[in-house]
């Protein structure tokens, strides 16, 4: 290895154990083994402008292991982002944009939140396929706006999490040739050697998911790296994984190889030894020579590579005026100026379930939203995900928009997330409520990284029938209520389905999920009721302005509010009846507004929803109650199940009568 490139590495190296030693804090061992690798890759292969990190035709950089962030930021500090050494230091520390595990929109650079392994190698698997949808449509002979790779690197442990597993097998399947992963094999995890629990041949298990395989045995060999990611960047059929055979903490006399290098910092007197090993000056701390700094310094060559994508633009432009002005709609997020024009309405007493409602919708949005992107993990025709007219997006045709993501649901939501973050499309995708268990961390990086992902979550509670406990979703629509930034919209019927389909479109600051149900219900809103279902929660039957009690309900249970509500005034008891479709946008609402649809004067308040009790008391207050399950459904009929659970406008009239009696 020539002496400069030894000393670019070791600036990396030692970024990241002074930044780990002074934080006391992090994970020092990864970004000392995989240096040479990461240096490689953004030197010689990595297209980028550090001055436009968010330009449309970069290539991806995903960090999947994600506790070893120093590497990340030592690179970005080094390449030329608005990260200055300050940051470096202050790694770890309030109000830093280095926090522990890299966040996105926090850094500059920073592609994905990473962290939880698993995340970023399905995160890549969703950018990639991004870029292959892109450059579909829009690529012409001779005129390529959309063409770039996606690369990351991956950690033994991102390996054996079951979301890489799920991604990987479909990322061969559809031969994303444009995703190339670098796999830090440096056989050490929390525990120990990875002996102790992974003993397989991923490489094996990588080519039956037909990848390319490519191994670079000696970590440090940095001709032997470029030659690997030349092959890998060749080969257009297939995604690549490059074994990359490093040690942790390299370079540490005491800790190199070693399980007590993963997760805390090397010590004061073995930093010292290490640097003494590697040549490098003992007692300088953060130290970045002048030659590094040039030489690694990406600017000037991003910003050509820049400037030379946009001359190929305004030709592109030039030849097809029309495409370009689509390109340029989808990369900046606009919706068509007639984007609503042609969805569906729905007459009054029309019984339908949301879901066939919601797949009308979706539907009619495709026409007029080509960058919709999603699918279901294998329940298309219970989801109600395909348009009529979609397409699939498979090897063969890359440009359809309709994923069969199989049953992945884990991988189905870290794709989405991918497919986000790479900007100029809008993904959903699709399956049971009681399967949104499956895929919770990745839909909770949704929400932490604001990306508008929508989640369609069908079969949503004991109508599920005769499937049983097993797939009657109880808990999950409050759980998933608990997650912030999550929008969770459960309609009533149709008109409100509808309306909650504009919402989490126009929602562009977090995920939003549907919950739809399986079962018919009737029509009861209107399309300007409906529109209530923006703020939230309102009142659908006023019931007067200071009514008896007041019936809160969601989803298939508004229509008994409203039946009770119907039997309740027969025996002159005023009773005003509340759909609430939203917890978070009736939380966002003004006070007065609040106070309006739920009045202190009116106490009596029973809220009345097929999944469990906790968290209604916020609404129904110390004088109400909740007709609610806080057990498990049972396999019968739908209709049995809610007869049997009270769920049945004598049942819901008798707990109003005796509320307002206690």
């Amino acid at each position: 290895m020539a002496m400069h490139d030894a000393a670019c590495i070791n600036t990396i190296r030692f970024l990241a154990a002074d930044a780990v030693q002074r934080a006391r804090s992090g994970h020092p061992g990864m970004p000392m083994g995989a240096a040479p690798m990461a240096y490689v890759l953004w030197t010689r292969h990595l297209k980028h402008d550090p001055q436009a990190p968010d330009w449309p035709d970069r290539d991806r950089f995903v960090l999947s292991a994600g506790h070893g962030s120093m590497l990340l930021y030592a690179l970005l500090h080094l390449t030329g982002y608005d990260l200055p050494l300050a940051e470096l230091k202050a790694f770890r520390q309030w109000g830093s944009q280095t926090p522990g595990h890299p966040e996105h929109g926090l850094t500059p650079g920073v592609e994905t939140t990473t962290g939880p392994l698993g995340q970023g190698f399905a995160n890549g698997v969703g950018m990639a396929m991004a870029e292959r949808f892109l450059a579909s449509r829009f690529n012409r002979d001779g005129y390529e706006v959309i063409s770039h790779h996606t690369y990351g690197i991956v950690s033994d442990g991102d390996l054996m999490e079951g979301i890489s597993h799920e991604a990987a097998a479909l990322a061969g399947h559809l031969g994303l040739g444009k995703l190339i992963y670098l796999w830090d094999d440096n056989r050490i995890t929390i525990d120990g050697s990875t002996d102790l629990a992974f003993t397989e041949d991923p490489m094996q298990r990588f080519a039956a998911y037909r990848w390319q395989v490519l191994h670079v045995e000696d970590g440090n060999d940095i001709d032997a790296l470029d030659i690997a990611l030349q092959e890998a960047a060749a080969c257009h059929a297939q995604p690549s994984l490059i074994r990359v055979t490093t040690t942790i903490a390299y370079g540490s006399p005491n800790k190199a190889g070693t399980a007590g290098a993963h997760g805390a910092p090397l010590g004061e007197d073995e930093v010292r030894l290490t640097k003494r090993a590697l040549g490098w000056p003992e007692d300088e701390h953060f130290r970045v020579p002048d030659a590094v700094c040039r030489s690694m310094d990406a600017r000037a060559k991003g910003a050509a590579r820049r400037r030379d994508w946009k001359a190929a633009c305004d030709r592109y432009a030039a030849a097809f005026p029309a495409r370009a002005a689509e390109l340029r709609d989808w990369l900046e997020g606009a919706l068509p100026a007639d984007w609503a024009a042609s969805l569906p309405t729905f007459a009054p007493g029309t019984r339908l379930a949301t879901r066939a409602a919601s797949g009308k919708v979706l539907g009619a949005l495709l026409e007029r939203v080509q960058n919709l992107m999603g699918g279901s993990a294998d329940l298309t025709p219970s989801n109600k995900t395909r348009g009529q007219q979609q397409q699939d997006f498979q090897r063969q045709t890359p440009s359809g928009s309709y994923v069969r993501f199989g049953v992945r649901e884990h991988a189905m939501a870290g794709i989405c997330n991918g497919v986000s973050l790479h900007g100029g499309l809008r993904p959903y995708c699709g399956t049971f409520l009681v399967f949104s268990d499956y895929m919770r961390p990745s839909l909770r990086l949704s929400a932490i990284m604001e990306q508008p992902v929508i989640y369609v979550f069908t079969h949503d509670s004991i109508g599920v029938g005769e499937d049983g406990p097993t797939h009657q979703a109880i808990e999950h629509v409050m759980a998933l209520r608990a997650i912030p930034n999550l929008t969770v919209i459960r309609p009533a019927d149709a008109c409100e389905t509808a309306y909650a389909w504009r919402i989490a479109l126009t929602n562009t600051a977090g995920p939003t999920a549907l919950i739809l149900t399986r079962q018919g219900v009737p029509t009861i809103t209107d399309a300007r009721s409906a529109e209530g279902v923006a703020r939230g929660a309102y009142i659908l039957r006023r019931g007067g302005d200071t009514p008896a009690i007041i019936l809160i309900a969601t989803g298939s249970e508004v229509h008994l509010a409203v039946q009770a509500h119907e039997v309740l005034a027969a025996e002159g008891i005023s009773a005003r009846v509340v759909s609430m479709p939203s917890w978070e946008l009736f939380a966002q609402q003004s006070a007065t507004y609040k106070a309006a649809v739920l009045p202190a004067a009116v106490p009596r308040r029973l809220a009345i929803e097929a999944g469990i009790t906790q968290g209604w008391e916020r609404y129904t207050g110390p004088s109400g109650h909740v007709l609610g399950i806080d057990r498990f459904g049972a396999s019968a009929p739908g209709a049995r199940l809610f007869a049997a659970f009270g769920f049945t406008t004598q049942h819901v009239t008798a707990a109003a009568r005796s509320l307002l009696a206690s």
